[in-house]
């Protein structure tokens, strides 16, 4: 049956085969594959194995978001996490905005993950959840939160309100269960975000129970900083905690 909407362009989702450590990539909330694809990008250069999952009803039209669920989020980035199981021993997750949530939803999960590295990740957003109670179907936008004036995020110009009460609820459950994460944890946030306040960062750093943990802030980017000034800090930082995760378990091995 042909999709009602088809996928916009830059918004597929992505898979790179490399060695066998995996890293599942996720975007965020009304957002798109493209906001990830540079990080997916430099991971599979370095020559890891990555999956950038498309969540269900995103990266088509913001009619088709409005019909989905937060457990459709869910599957989404589970389809991914088993496409890399059969291929790695060893996975990593990283994601933006409601892609961090999920990052720690699957941390909380699966405790055989190695590493996650959550980005400016939401757990706590009052504004949406007073948003998710009014009496409309669709609100403006919160994409392209970008400082860098050049660039653009490929994200719905509508924001349903059915799918604000959806993100609510995957952000209280994973904030409930921030204890449930041991693995190391390498968590970046924007000094300045206009979508999830850094306040979350510091409360997700603060609640995990990671012995290894890193809070690192970004002075130069605003909430899309995959896509922003930090993007090469991002990378950077982000290779050598996956290096050091890895070099310690080796040693204790």
């Amino acid at each position: 049956m042909p999709e009602k909407y088809p996928i916009l362009e830059g918004a597929e989702p992505f898979y790179y085969e490399g060695n066998e450590i995996g890293i599942l990539v996720s975007h965020g909330f009304t957002g798109s594959t493209q906001s990830m694809r540079p990080l997916g990008e430099a991971y599979a250069n370095a020559g890891y194995t990555v999956c950038g999952p498309r969540l269900r009803g995103h990266g088509t039209h913001y009619e088709e978001m409005e019909t989905t669920t937060y457990q459709d989020w869910i599957h989404s980035v589970e389809e991914g996490y088993q496409w890399l199981k059969e291929r790695c021993s060893t996975i990593f997750v990283t994601g933006l905005s409601m892609g961090g949530t999920l990052t720690l939803y699957m941390a909380e999960k699966y405790p055989e993950i190695k590493g996650i590295i959550p980005i400016n990740a939401a757990i706590e957003i009052s504004d949406m959840a007073e948003a998710a109670s009014l009496d409309v179907r669709f609100l403006d936008a919160i994409g392209s939160d970008i400082k860098n004036p050049d660039i653009k995020e490929l994200a719905y110009e509508r924001t349903p309100v059915k799918s604000l009460g959806e993100i609510t609820e995957l952000m209280k459950k994973v904030k409930a269960d921030l204890g449930k994460v041991t693995c190391p944890a390498l968590i970046f946030v924007s000094k300045e975000d206009h979508v999830v306040p850094p306040s979350n960062s510091q409360e997700i750093y603060s609640s995990i129970k990671s012995a290894a943990k890193e809070l690192v802030t970004l002075d130069n980017s605003y909430h899309v900083a995959t896509l922003d000034n930090d993007q090469d800090i991002i990378i950077e930082r982000t290779l050598h905690f996956l290096q050091r995760v890895l070099e310690t378990s080796s040693l204790q091995g």
